[in-house]
């Protein structure tokens, strides 16, 4: 899951290509959107209730953060 949290933040960071291809930034965002709420939908059952929570939230930079750090916050 950290992987795919950290694609699509790399994804949004990337200026130079949203200004270059815009439709292809987006479909990119798209993409790691749907496999990071896929991956939720899979997980759910044995997702630690905080990490449900911010992956519920789309809150992804703390689910993200959580998952780095190994304890809620």
């Amino acid at each position: 899951m950290l992987d795919l949290l950290t694609k699509r933040r790399s994804v949004i960071a990337d200026h130079a290509w949203r200004d270059r291809d815009a439709d292809a930034h987006l479909a990119a965002l798209r993409e790691v959107s749907e496999a990071i709420a896929a991956e939720h939908l899979r997980l759910r059952p044995e997702l630690p209730p905080r990490l449900a929570h911010y992956l519920q939230q789309c809150s992804y930079d703390k689910a993200a953060a959580w998952i780095a750090d190994g304890i809620e916050s």
